[in-house]
């Protein structure tokens, strides 16, 4: 399960410069034809408890893995970052940007230390070098 957090839905529009100009859904798409092994579902909020809820469902669906890209949640939820911990569910945090070379106040991330691992910096390309650590 991919999990995207608040303002990733403006992606393809939003700080091109950053975040390139491929919606979202596009590149979806592109995911799930280049890996048609597995089952991916998608799910997007600008809302932490929803995002909250949609963890807990992937743990109760015995999802695999989840892919998290918490957006500016993730230095800033506390209660992300618990619920985080207290699934079983592999979680891998995911970035399109490289925060820690963006603005000091994206440097920490409160995901990190309950996550499998961290993927950042490679535009949306992040996801799919997540979905190959879950391949593995």
């Amino acid at each position: 399960m991919i999990i995207n957090g608040p303002n990733l839905n403006l992606l393809g529009t939003r700080e091109t410069n950053i975040y390139g100009d491929q919606t979202f859904e596009d590149f979806l798409e592109d995911l799930k034809e280049g890996y048609f092994d597995f089952s991916i579902a998608y799910f997007q909020s600008n809302h932490e408890g929803e995002i909250i809820d949609k963890l807990q469902e992937a743990e109760k669906k015995n999802y695999k893995g989840i892919i998290l890209n918490a957006g500016g949640f993730t230095h800033t939820s506390v209660a992300i970052r618990d619920c985080v911990a207290a699934i079983k569910t592999p979680v891998i945090e995911v970035h399109i940007s490289n925060i820690y070379a963006r603005e000091e106040f994206r440097h920490k991330s409160l995901l990190s230390g309950v996550c499998k691992g961290i993927i950042a910096g490679f535009g949306l390309e992040s996801y799919a070098l997540a979905l190959d650590s879950f391949a593995e």
